[in-house]
């Protein structure tokens, strides 16, 4: 059996107007001190992907526009909703504060296997990755709902935090879509 690649007019899903009237999913990304402009591109042009609320660039994370950031994200930066607030924990409190529930995707003890992580329906979620060398804050995890990990086999522990966010987000959202 051949499979035929899809083109250009195939893969085009909407337009931009058509895409930023569409319903989100309830669910929110922080970018906890993401360092690497590359890595803002990637997960904005993931969002777009899964159809999240928004994307918060908490603390160092850069912000559109950037060359850097349109590299990866490929104009994902203008129809995904973002916004910047210096304070990653307080922005975290307030969320919660607000109903969302707080997923943090960190090595941890006590973490959930993203695996066996099923989305409440009705529940907002506000899912905090953090920066390439730290993770996520611990005033963040400590208030956390639940804690996720990607379980890995290899000999590396970590994965690149826009890969972690797209794998997350497709076990956050995949059900939705």
């Amino acid at each position: 059996m051949q499979h035929k690649k899809k083109d250009i007019f195939e893969l085009t899903n909407c337009s931009l107007r058509e895409y930023r009237e569409k319903k989100k999913l309830p669910v929110s990304l922080m970018a906890d001190n993401v360092r690497s402009m590359y890595n803002v591109g990637a997960i904005l042009r993931t969002a777009d992907a899964f159809l999240l609320s928004e994307v918060v660039m908490a603390g160092i994370t850069g912000c559109p526009p950037h060359p850097e950031i349109s590299k990866t994200a490929l104009g994902a930066e203008e129809s995904v909703e973002w916004r910047h607030v210096e304070d990653a924990f307080k922005e975290a409190e307030r969320m919660k504060g607000e109903g969302w529930k707080v997923c943090v995707l960190e090595q941890a003890h006590d973490s959930v296997p993203l695996q066996n992580f099923v989305p409440e329906e009705g529940e907002r979620y506000m899912l905090v990755v953090g920066n390439e060398v730290k993770g996520v804050d611990q005033r963040i995890v400590d208030i956390a709902d639940v804690v996720l990990e990607i379980p890995q086999a290899g000999v590396k522990h970590s994965l690149n935090v826009s890969v972690s966010a797209g794998i997350a987000l497709w076990q956050i959202c995949g059900g939705w879509l």
